[in-house]
């Protein structure tokens, strides 16, 4: 007889605790709704059939069968369906839970094959538990959301953090989007801190935890990725461009978008254009 044993470390650290505070279906039936929203929660959202669009910090990202879309508490999105392919969906809200995405990102989106059915199998076993609904169902939902999580950290290479340790704050997400909708103004630590009724120095640490960059250096990065946008697809000057991207002049500009990208904006522009 032959047997085999194996020891198990204790873990390191302990694991955020998080917990399952929702599961919704959704199928697009003529009335499908689209106004940007945010939660104070974690969202899931598995495609099962479809196709169609997601809205995420002022991204469109196209979706489809299988693919996975998480989405941190307090982030503006809203979602879309081809009609012509109609989107089912399922919806996990997710207490206390925050994902670190690459990129400083606020959003991840996956897509999985039917062969990788892992995740299809798990959410499908836990949306046919939440409508059954029979004794122990919200353990079962919540030991199988753990499991979920554990096989897409693993695979996607994301970190989880408990929900009180994430820093995208209502007051954060607020000044995140006033900078991506007012880049081209005249944005000041004072401004961020008023539109957010908070003191300035503990907003800008808050906010440069809570997104990896201070909020100077994301406004900075906003207006230069308009400019690259404006260089590769408009006819507009190098000055106009500046201008029209929040900054005080073509020579600043132009020195603020070669350091960050390593080539001047004429250099960009010949690149990347036909």
């Amino acid at each position: 007889m032959s047997n085999e044993s194996i020891q198990l470390n204790t873990p390191k650290s302990e694991p955020p605790q998080f917990h399952l505070r929702n599961i919704s279906f959704s199928k697009y039936e003529g009335d499908w709704p689209s106004q940007p929203h945010a939660h104070p929660f974690t969202e899931l959202f598995y495609i099962i059939h479809g196709q169609g669009e997601f809205y995420i910090d002022e991204e469109t990202i196209p979706v489809s069968s299988n693919d996975l879309i998480i989405i941190n508490p307090n982030v503006e999105h809203t979602e879309k369906t081809k009609t012509n392919a109609p989107m089912e969906y399922i919806v996990f809200g997710v207490d206390g839970l925050v994902c670190s995405f690459h990129e400083t990102k606020n959003y991840g989106h996956y897509s999985y094959s039917s062969a990788n059915n892992r995740l299809i199998y798990l959410s499908r076993l836990m949306m046919q538990e939440f409508l059954e609904k029979e004794d122990g169902f919200d353990i079962i939902c919540q030991n199988i959301l753990q499991v979920l999580f554990m096989y897409i950290s693993r695979e996607q290479m994301i970190s989880l953090r408990a929900a009180d340790s994430f820093l995208l704050s209502k007051e954060c997400a607020v000044a995140k989007r006033y900078m991506d909708a007012n880049y081209a103004k005249n944005i000041t630590l004072d401004t961020l801190a008023e539109i957010t009724h908070t003191n300035k120095y503990y907003f800008a640490h808050s906010f440069t935890e809570c997104i990896g960059e201070s909020p100077i250096h994301y406004l900075m990065n906003r207006r230069i990725q308009v400019g690259k946008d404006l260089l590769v697809n408009t006819n507009h000057s190098i000055l106009q461009i500046a201008e029209s991207t929040g900054f005080s002049s073509q020579s600043y500009f132009s020195q603020a978008f070669k350091k960050e990208t390593g080539m001047t904006p004429q250099q960009f522009r010949k690149q990347n254009t036909p």
